[in-house]
């Protein structure tokens, strides 16, 4: 299995060798991703921050990575996943340690646990699905978040 960063940069690859398939934008400057940070009070892992870097928020339709990203009607607010961390926060009780990576039919909402970084600072990737219990029901989809990202441009790529 790839490390997070290897996994990231194949991501990159995909995208790029498919534009007719998958969707993205331009990329996200530092100082936005710094702002994002300090706003959810919590760090993008390594191979989060590399595919938010290159593209700011893409799309393998139907999976949309959040990413962070801003449109002229929110100004300088940064948008993608830290608006839904925030957001997520106050109306499904997400706890302050969960990074929103996703919302999706499938899992619910697809998120990056922070309170356990690897060796790499990479954290580990679950579905939080808030309607089964109280304090949700999680389950582990994939260590990484590069890994995870991989694995929905690779299933998207097997169904062209």
């Amino acid at each position: 299995m790839p490390n997070a960063l290897h996994a990231a940069d194949q991501v990159i690859a995909l995208v790029r060798a498919n534009e007719d398939l998958f969707r993205h934008g331009d990329g996200c400057p530092p100082e936005l991703i710094a702002r994002a940070e300090t706003e959810m009070a919590l760090s993008f892992p390594p191979s989060y921050r590399r595919l938010i870097e290159e593209f700011g928020t893409w799309e393998t339709p139907p999976t949309e990575f959040l990413g962070v990203y801003q449109t002229p009607a929110a100004g300088e607010k940064p948008l993608g996943t830290p608006a839904y961390t925030h957001e997520d926060r106050i109306a499904l009780g997400l706890p302050h340690h969960f990074m929103v990576l996703m919302h999706d039919d499938i899992w619910e909402v697809v998120v990056l646990d922070t309170s356990r970084p690897d060796a790499d600072r990479e954290y580990p990737v679950y579905a939080w699905n808030t309607g089964v219990l109280v304090g949700g029901l999680m389950e582990r989809i994939a260590d990484s978040c590069g890994e995870f990202a991989l694995a929905e441009c690779r299933q998207k790529l097997s169904w062209s």
